[in-house]
């Protein structure tokens, strides 16, 4: 007998929340994990909710994240604006129905943090709805909002400001800690992961010391690990001309900062993006080093030993740049002389061997496509290689991917770019109506879902990406060829083949 609509109470530590049953699911979403950042706390570190004495609804998410448009929406698809400052800090959770019956034998728990460049991005949009996953592996799923952009990442110790959005994150964990074993969540079983800004940010609260015991397992799609955290000299100056923009000019900039709307902040900020150069894709503001959440670059703590035993699975994309490069005009019009000058700021003497070795890689590619082919290396690729190379010389397995399936129709030569992966882990196709990334999905896509959704499911619960219906998956091995697992709509779907990374 179906159980569709019926509605369960949950006793969170702040109050009580009814969910709703969807299927094989019971779906919380729009729980408070802090206060809303508004009026005194807007630039200040999350702070406990106060809670509710009457049972909380729980059937819809809470609003977006103050932000402007995402730069990816071209590839991904449009969104209708759906943020408020006030409420804004909110997580969902989806757990297996046979998880809230006492007595019932407690799930691994997956919190996933989305991407969006440290900019953009809701864990309340249904791109991400975690149901159809929860159900897949017999799991819980958490997702969760996090301050952005200027709210989460201006840089102004000052007045408290400082890796917001990092801490929000932190918050995040600590609230599952103490709560998700009401969801029938096991709080010593709990993996965190994410895609883009979401994995380094996983992968980063897996290394921090404030949050790394809460942490069992990572899993990190397309991290931009090329991108170290910002230097706090040149975050404290990024932050002095977003207040000259602003024109906030006083002795108290964060009085000044909190009484103004906050569509202007949006509005400075998006002034300061405008001024990146032609291949930088680095969003103004994001996490600073030596900020709350990010003490040390990844780098140093992964080489250290920092992750433990932590069990590890991390991928890209085959055309990660795509997305960022296709529809620049700027980066279109590069010339080979343009990209060897961006590259020498980087490679030095080495500039034009370089160059013609990704040229070589691909005949007849535009300078365009050869940077964006070398920037997916650098940004991407090469990070995943240094993480698994570091894990398996400590003794530990690292389990990495690569997502191969390209849309069809591809009339902006995408490939199988930045996000592409996205429909298939959280099975939610539908969402997608208007992406070009995606394309026309068809039964195979399907298939890819439940192989790809399944491996990290399956990767959640037990360490391994290995089970039932999944072909063998075996832990990466440093070497010049090293076996990934590929993932895309081929007869070798889900199956070894021997590829460098990079």
């Amino acid at each position: 007998m179906s159980r569709t609509g019926q509605r369960p109470v949950v006793a969170t530590e702040r109050g009580r929340v009814r969910g709703v049953v969807e299927g094989e699911v019971a779906a919380f979403r729009g729980l408070p994990y802090a206060a809303s950042p508004v009026g005194a706390l807007r630039f200040a570190a999350p702070r406990p909710h106060p809670g509710w004495s009457e049972v909380r609804d729980a059937e819809r998410t809470g609003p977006s994240v103050p932000q402007g448009p995402s730069r990816l929406e071209r590839v991904m698809g449009p969104r209708v604006p759906d943020w408020d400052e006030d409420g804004c800090l909110t997580l969902n959770v989806w757990t297996p129905v046979g998880a809230l019956t006492p007595g019932g034998a407690a799930r691994a728990v997956l919190v996933w943090f989305h991407g969006g460049g440290f900019t953009s991005g809701s864990g309340g949009w249904d791109w991400y709805d975690g149901a159809r996953l929860a159900a897949l592996g017999d799991i819980v799923v958490v997702t969760a909002n996090y301050r952005l952009g200027p709210l989460g990442y201006l840089h102004l110790p000052e007045i408290g400001a400082e890796n917001l959005g990092s801490q929000d994150q932190a918050a995040v964990l600590h609230w599952v800690r103490d709560n998700i074993a009401a969801f029938g969540g096991d709080a010593g079983l709990v993996t965190v992961g994410g895609q883009s800004a979401g994995a380094y940010s996983a992968l980063s609260l897996a290394l921090a010391p404030e949050t790394g015991g809460l942490v069992r397992r990572v899993i990190a799609q397309s991290g931009p690990w090329g991108m170290a955290p910002q230097d706090p000299a040149a975050a404290a100056e990024c932050a002095a001309d977003y207040l000259r923009i602003l024109g906030v000019t006083g002795t108290d900039p964060g009085a000044e900062l909190r009484q103004l709307p906050v569509e202007r902040l949006l509005a400075a900020y998006e002034q300061l993006a405008q001024r990146a150069r032609p291949g930088d894709i680095a969003p103004p503001m994001y996490p600073v080093l030596g900020g709350p959440g990010h003490p040390v670059g990844w780098q140093q703590t992964v080489a250290d030993g920092a992750l433990g035993d932590k069990d590890v699975l991390l991928g890209t994309t085959e055309d990660e740049m795509t997305a960022f490069f296709a529809f620049n005009p700027l980066v279109q019009a590069l010339s080979r002389d343009d990209v060897v000058a961006t590259i020498r700021g980087r490679a030095g003497d080495m500039a034009q061997a370089v160059y013609d070795h990704y040229a070589a890689r691909r005949p007849g590619a535009t300078p365009a496509r050869v940077l964006t082919d070398l920037a997916a290396d650098h940004g991407f690729g090469n990070g995943v290689t240094e993480i698994a190379t570091r894990r398996a010389a400590q003794g530990f397995p690292a389990y990495v991917y690569r997502f191969t399936r390209r849309p069809s129709p591809d009339p902006h030569g995408l490939g199988a770019t930045h996000c592409a992966e996205l429909p298939f882990l959280f099975h939610t196709v539908d969402a997608y109506p208007d992406a070009p990334m995606l394309g026309s999905a068809d039964g195979q896509d399907r298939a890819l879902a439940g192989a790809f959704g399944g491996a990290l499911a399956a990767f959640t619960a037990t360490g391994s990406p290995n089970g039932p219906g999944l072909d063998p998956w075996r832990p990466y091995l440093p070497g010049p060829a090293p076996e990934v697992m590929r993932f895309g709509p081929s007869p070798d779907l889900n199956s070894f083949r021997k590829e460098p990374l990079s």
